[in-house]
């Protein structure tokens, strides 16, 4: 027995290992170990009785976790997707299912139906938790979406174990069985509720008293186990007995370190479970089978997905947060496994439907994480993306559309709400972005103005006033979403004071290079400091600390952050672009950029793009090139942009157009209503000709028209990008924004008396009037 103990844990760990080096979930390692240990692989394992009871305080552990993990809070944010969706999507899961199975003799009984809708229903909350970790989104609207649906999922599987054993009792007695597990699962679940009251806490308060883990780890797996046993007694399964002790103790102040006890013990047991999994699972039979488990796979993936993305865009969510939420939860989860092997234990499945299931769901497993990195890149394509951002509008607006000299915060979580408590506190007004209802509920019940939608939306950024506001901070989770808010921001108000907050050291450079004035990473905030603090205490003066600090500030935190190879610099940095839309530009011999420093072309402005990198002809690299870099025939160009942005990149780098003479200067004008060019073409003003001024871009109702042609008419609210020498661009100002003209200021004359002395001195009333 110990051997086979350490034979499964020894599989275990290599499978584990092997899963993580190629980025797959190490559960599907776990079973790859089973296989080989299990009888249809070497034959390692003799006592596997011995080994499948000790998996069963792996699954015990596992739902006991969840338990604890379980959160009313957590749900209250997302409770009507959760909950209603949530639900919906189960409901209509196993409905579809049982009358699809049993229309098409796939099942003998209605009540195979249910149970295999039951674990087709349940998603793997490991996997996306795990992929939205990874990408940091568990904070994006899609990312709720998952979460809050998966939490009621992993809530439903104690239901599901508790009506599980109803499920294999003849159809007549079907009904009344399902009944009587319902009410003595009520019954328990009234008593599990007063326990979880005046029991629970006051236990774990004791064993916390101890001050002793070996204790309060013991007590709190006894209280497992034993309310698991307790529910076998009671006719319901052991599983289900430690869900309901881990909700037990999910909303006691001990929750926490519960789960820190308790996690090392559940990982190993789950370890077993699932390598005991893998050891009934026979590889032969699965290569037999492989074309119907392929089907099954599609089957599952395109159904689930059809169920969940109408459900998710019935809620109101956009169609594009809906596509990425059917595509997360269209897997069959970890927790099937649970189902399907208790199942198969009640004779509700045979062996080969039990591999059949392990199959499928195994392969869906694996193609999770490719398929949920996939799809979001897909939907950003120019074609495809043109038709999902039609829909990025503001969902609902708070703020009034005449503020003006405003502060825009983006994200009101823990970092934009202290923002919007400091900056209110100097009555300045602010207006807030963001896409989440909890943090929207909060603005609303706080009175704070809001925005509720995408802040990467040209529209929504309009919507809260941007072009208008003085400056802006963005404090969002998801560090592409903060990269494409900050260059639409830029493309609105090319000027705006714009500070962002940095998750990863990484992102410094490149948000810098987007255009933000200042970039804040909190970790590096915290180190300067903490270490400010220790300095003043050791009697170092305030103004040398406060410059130090500066310095490391003004250098981008160079000085904190962990040395990098080039390479690694390069490689992070076209992975980033990757994402955003970008291409590489040759430099041609005889274009108007070359020689030019970056100061001097003032690309952003021009047209809206960003450089990221420049590639000398003699092989060297500048990643994240200065103001002061000068650009040189046969470079290569590699900068970010919308498609109309780098369309008038090209024709700047071809000479297609003029280069602003360093002599000019740049700046925005909007048309106002009632202006006399409104309606002119442009050819008509022949401003270049007459006034030296060149209009290099215009705005229009969140589109750009970079470089316009003669034949562009001017529009009332159009921005104009003015290009030209001072007094040309004043005088041009005059032309298309005259000053009204004042009222003549009629002032009574005062005919004073004069004092005879004076009255020599002061010319006559003739020479006066004249």
């Amino acid at each position: 027995m110990i051997v086979d103990l350490v034979t499964v844990l020894a599989a275990a760990a290599a499978g584990g290992l092997f899963a993580a080096l190629l980025r797959q979930p190490v559960l599907l390692g776990y079973l790859l170990g089973g296989i080989i240990v299990g009888p249809a692989g070497l034959g390692l394992i003799k006592e596997i009785v011995q080994v499948e009871t000790l998996a069963q305080f792996g699954v015990a552990f596992l739902l006991f976790a969840l338990g604890v993990e379980f959160s009313l809070a957590e749900l209250n944010k997302v409770k009507r997707i959760s909950l209603g969706g949530g639900g919906l999507q189960i409901a209509l899961t196993i409905g579809i299912t049982t009358l699809a199975s049993v229309g098409m003799g796939w099942v003998s009984s209605p009540a195979q139906g249910v149970f295999l809708g039951a674990i087709l229903s349940l998603s793997s909350t490991a996997v996306v938790l795990k992929c939205l970790m990874e990408r940091n989104e568990t904070a994006t609207p899609h990312g709720q979406v998952m979460l809050g649906i998966l939490v009621v999922q992993d809530l439903a599987l104690g239901l599901m174990m508790a009506v599980l054993p109803a499920l294999d009792q003849p159809p007549e007695a079907f009904g009344m069985t399902v009944a009587s597990s319902l009410v003595r699962l009520g019954l328990f679940a009234a008593g599990a509720v007063a326990a979880g009251i005046w029991v629970v806490p006051s236990l774990l308060q004791f064993l916390a008293k101890t001050e002793s883990r070996e204790l309060f780890l013991l007590g709190v797996v006894a209280l497992c186990l034993g309310i698991a046993l307790l529910t076998d007694r009671l006719g319901f399964s052991i599983e289900m007995g430690a869900f309901v002790a881990g909700l037990m103790i999910s909303e006691v102040e001990y929750a926490d370190q519960t789960l820190t006890y308790v996690e090392p013990v559940r990982d190993i047991f789950a370890a077993l479970f699932f390598v005991s999994v893998g050891m009934l699972i026979d590889p032969l039979f699965l290569w037999k089978n492989l074309e119907l488990i392929l089907g099954l796979v599609a089957l599952v993936l395109v159904g689930k997905f059809l169920i969940v993305t109408p459900i998710v865009r019935a809620f109101g969510y956009p169609l594009k947060t809906a596509l990425i939420a059917g595509v997360g939860l269209a897997q069959i989860g970890e927790f099937s496994f649970v189902l399907a092997s208790e199942g198969q234990l009640l004779g509700l499945v045979s062996r080969e439907v039990y591999l059949l299931i392990v199959g499928t769901t195994a392969v869906t497993l694996v193609l999770t994480p490719f398929v949920l990195g996939l799809v979001p890149k897909l939907l950003e394509l120019p074609v495809l993306k043109k038709y999902f951002n039609q829909a990025d509008v503001p969902l609902e607006v708070s703020a009034e559309k005449s503020v003006q000299n405003h502060v825009v915060i983006v994200g009101y979580g823990r970092v934009g709400r202290n923002l919007v408590k400091l900056v209110q506190e100097h009555g300045l007004p602010v207006v807030v972005i963001d896409q989440s209802e909890s943090q929207i509920q909060q603005m609303r019940e706080a009175g704070v103005s809001y925005v509720y939608g995408n802040a990467a939306s040209l529209h929504v950024l309009e919507a809260a006033g941007v072009e208008q506001a003085r400056a802006m901070a963005i404090a969002l989770p998801d560090a592409m979403s903060s990269r494409l808010c900050l260059k639409r921001a830029l493309e609105l108000a090319p000027d705006l004071d714009i500070v962002v907050r940095a998750n990863r050291d990484k992102d410094i450079e490149l948000l810098y290079q987007l255009g933000a004035r200042e970039v804040v990473q909190p970790e590096f905030e915290a180190s300067l400091e903490l270490s400010a603090h220790l300095l003043a205490g050791m009697g170092l003066l305030l103004p040398v600390i406060q410059r130090e600090v500066a310095q490391i500030r003004s250098r981008h935190y160079l000085d904190l952050r962990p040395e990098r190879s080039a390479s690694q610099v390069s490689r992070d940095l076209q992975v980033a672009a990757k994402d955003m839309n970008s291409k590489w530009y040759p430099l041609p011999e005889g274009s108007p950029l070359a020689g030019m420093t970056l100061e001097e072309t003032d690309l952003r402005h021009l047209t809206g793009i960003s450089l990221m990198a420049i590639r000398r002809s003699s092989g060297e690299e500048i990643d994240y090139p200065d103001s002061q870099t000068t650009l040189l025939a046969e470079d290569r160009l590699l900068v970010v942009g919308e498609p109309e942005e780098l369309a008038a990149f090209a024709q700047l780098v071809k000479g297609e157009v003029a280069v602003p003479r360093e002599s000019m200067s740049c700046q925005w004008l909007t048309v106002p209503d009632g202006s006399p060019v409104v309606g002119t073409a442009l050819s008509e003003l022949d401003l270049r000709r007459l006034h030296g001024v060149q209009v290099q871009a215009i705005r229009r109702e969140g589109k750009f028209i970079r470089f316009p042609n003669g034949e562009t008419n001017f529009q009332a609210g159009d921005r104009l990008l003015l290009c030209g020498g001072f007094h040309s661009l004043n005088q041009v100002r005059r032309i298309i924004a005259p000053s009204p003209h004042l009222p003549v200021l009629q002032v009574p004359v005062i005919r004073a008396t004069v004092s005879e002395p004076l009255q020599e001195f002061l010319p006559s009333d003739s020479l006066r009037d004249g």
